[in-house]
């Protein structure tokens, strides 16, 4: 009978070759985040029912991200996973001579769909046990995945194309990056540069996003299928342009509404990390009896001695956004909680602050 097994190994060789046994062996693999503690682990172990029966043709479980609350167990096919390998294979050109890097947490899917990618698409691969820069910058490779905060801290100009998913992509980002948007429920990411990959569908159903392709999940761990029709319904809002192009606005939980104005905080926080004072910043909604919301940015400054005061965050985000958007609140925080992809957790940081 198939059974979900633990991959609770480092990035390496030794991961790649195990997820080989897995899959050859007919079960699937839930690859483990190596930084969790025991007692964490232990958790996800049992209520994602490692050992316990998988349909055949089952290849993956992938633990969500956890950004919006407790991580899913994603069950994804064989077929689902070369369908993605596949897609973005084709997209980006690849070739014999390409060779992919990765370096990001297997245990998520931005991380372990190069590996999968790589292993069914015959392209060589190196693994690393996780991201370091130099690492990186020492390694023969033409082709790696990477989040914005470690771009930032690599060479890209040692890479052909640079795969650059997690949060919004910085506006100055090199022009050997591609942009991707897509989520665990999906195998990876199915928009690159804001274009579906072939055989991915996407539709606007009152101001959400909705995906279909086959590489879509095929249900939930606990056995629930939120597809409806083949139709996976992301909970973000977007809309798609006369040119064909998506924009992705944000998760519906994430949006704004102050004074009856809609803000969207990624926009604002796009802007306000332009200040030179702003090393990292995370724009949340907050209850105000009079506005409904107010919007309210979380700092972390560059010099955590001489932060920028509100007035000057204000006078700031005046020159470059409309009135209603511009922060009303502003606290100094040390770090901004981010998943292991860069996705800010906005309910952690209101939490933690409370």
């Amino acid at each position: 009978m198939n059974r979900l097994v633990a991959l609770d190994l480092p990035g390496g060789p030794e991961f790649v070759d195990q997820l080989r046994r897995i899959w050859d062996d007919g079960d699937a693999a839930f690859p483990v985040d190596q930084r969790l503690p025991d007692l964490t682990k232990q958790s996800l172990l049992d209520r994602f029912r490692v050992g316990q029966p998988v349909e055949p043709g089952d290849a993956l479980v992938v633990a969500t991200s956890g950004a919006t609350g407790e991580p899913k167990g994603v069950v994804l096919t064989h077929d689902a996973v070369l369908a993605s390998a596949e897609a973005t294979s084709d997209r980006l050109d690849v070739t014999d001579q390409d060779h992919w890097l990765a370096c990001l947490p297997l245990s998520h899917v931005g991380g372990l769909s190069v590996v999968t990618r790589a292993l069914l698409t015959a392209t060589p691969l190196t693994v690393l046990p996780g991201f370091d820069a130099d690492m990186v910058n020492s390694i023969d490779a033409t082709l790696v995945s990477l989040v914005p905060t470690a771009l930032r801290r690599v060479d890209p100009t040692r890479f052909r194309t640079i795969v650059l998913g997690g949060s919004r992509p910085p506006v100055d980002r090199p022009a050997n990056t591609v942009t991707t948007y897509g989520m665990t429920e999906t195998g990876s990411g199915v928009v690159y540069d804001r274009r579906p990959l072939d055989g991915v569908e996407v539709r606007i159903v009152d101001g959400e996003i909705h995906l279909r392709g086959a590489m879509l999940l095929r249900c939930y761990r606990d056995g629930s299928d939120p597809k409806v029709d083949g139709w996976f319904a992301t909970g973000d809002l977007g809309e798609i342009g006369d040119n064909g192009l998506l924009t992705v606005h944000g998760r519906f939980d994430d949006l704004i509404i102050t004074g009856g104005e809609n803000v969207w905080p990624e926009a604002v926080e796009s802007v306000l990390r332009s200040h030179p004072g702003i090393a990292d910043v995370a724009v949340v909604g907050e209850p105000d009896p009079e506005w409904g919301e107010i919007v309210s940015a979380y700092i972390v400054p560059v010099d955590s001695h001489s932060p920028p005061s509100l007035l000057e965050v204000r006078r700031y985000a005046k020159r470059r956004l409309p009135s209603y958007s511009v922060p009303r609140r502003v606290t100094n925080v040390d770090v901004i909680p981010r998943t292991a992809l860069g996705k800010i957790q906005r309910l952690n940081l209101i939490r933690r602050t409370e």
